[in-house]
């Protein structure tokens, strides 16, 4: 009997620990493909720093499960920053896991000297308007001093910390500006204090995400241990005589309830950014900020 109860105990507990792991073992192997991501048609970068540049673009791709991109261009066509990177993703149709997918787009104009950042579904969801504007806003210094890969990678970091943190309602006007930004330009748009999500956090470890999935199935596993005994019938009225107690009953009465309220004053700066979202000639809709630099 004692067998069988510990065969049924450790069955329950190896399927507890496969349904926690589950949903976090495809993120991890989908980061296996390595994708062309940095694409420096301007040769603005070394060939050290577009390999750096491209392994980072497809860690942060695969563990938001959306294409984050860089496109440099001498703009021969002489288009708006906008329209090029619209046309890019209709023509070339980036993605995730599909054409036409999840995408957050850097194009860098060299011939207008601006910078246009754009998100299509999930990273239109994600990455808005304002937060897109954040990004131009921080990355634009970088640029004007010539530091193109530090720009890149900075905008690779916001794209993937914004894509991690749900933002509040687009017209709502709450929330602050990107963690460590001094520009105050952001009008925020994600909970107040803005995602302060670090890569490297063990919170993203694989390994750490399996421990605590082993420690939770152990928890229910000793629980279902502990009251496999049967159960104690036993209770204070079995023992109390109810026509000799003299405790009266007692109850709570509810009154009134007081509400208050707190007028959130709203950001209108917006740093000299512009060009906001739309929709492709294929029919894609997109957020997106453009800035000079």
């Amino acid at each position: 009997m004692k067998k069988g109860r510990y065969i049924a105990l450790m069955t329950a507990f190896i399927f507890i620990v496969m349904c926690v792991a589950a949903p976090w073992i495809p993120a991890q192997s989908a980061a296996a493909a390595t994708k062309e991501l940095i694409l420096d048609e301007a040769n603005l970068l070394s060939s050290q720093e577009i390999e750096d540049l491209n392994t980072l673009a497809n860690k942060y791709s695969a563990e938001r499960e959306t294409d984050l991109i860089v496109i440099t261009t001498n703009n021969e066509e002489q288009i708006t920053d906008e329209l090029f990177t619209e046309n890019y993703y209709d023509e070339q149709a980036p993605g995730y896991d599909k054409p036409h997918g999840n995408a957050v787009i850097m194009t860098l104009d060299m011939y207008n000297r601006t910078v246009y950042v754009g998100g299509f579904y999930k990273g239109e969801d994600y990455v808005t308007n304002s937060r897109a504007d954040e990004i131009t806003a921080q990355i634009a210094p970088y640029l004007s001093d010539g530091n193109y890969s530090q720009a890149f990678e900075k905008y690779l970091t916001m794209a993937y910390e914004y894509l991690g943190d749900k933002p509040l309602d687009e017209d709502s006007g709450t929330g602050s500006t990107y963690p460590g930004s001094s520009s105050g330009t952001g009008s925020g748009n994600y909970p107040s204090g803005g995602s302060n999500a670090n890569p490297d956090n063990i919170l993203f470890n694989t390994w750490f995400q399996l421990a605590v999935s082993v420690v939770i199935g152990g928890i229910v596993v000793g629980i279902m241990a502990y009251n496999s005994g049967g159960r104690v019938t036993v209770n204070r009225a079995t023992y109390e005589d109810s026509g000799a107690s003299s405790v009266v009953d007692r109850g709570d009465r509810y009154i009134r309830t007081t509400v208050t309220k707190t007028k959130i004053e709203r950001n209108n700066n917006n740093g000299g950014g512009g060009g906001g979202g739309g929709t492709t000639r294929g029919g894609h809709s997109h957020s997106g900020s453009s800035r000079s630099f």
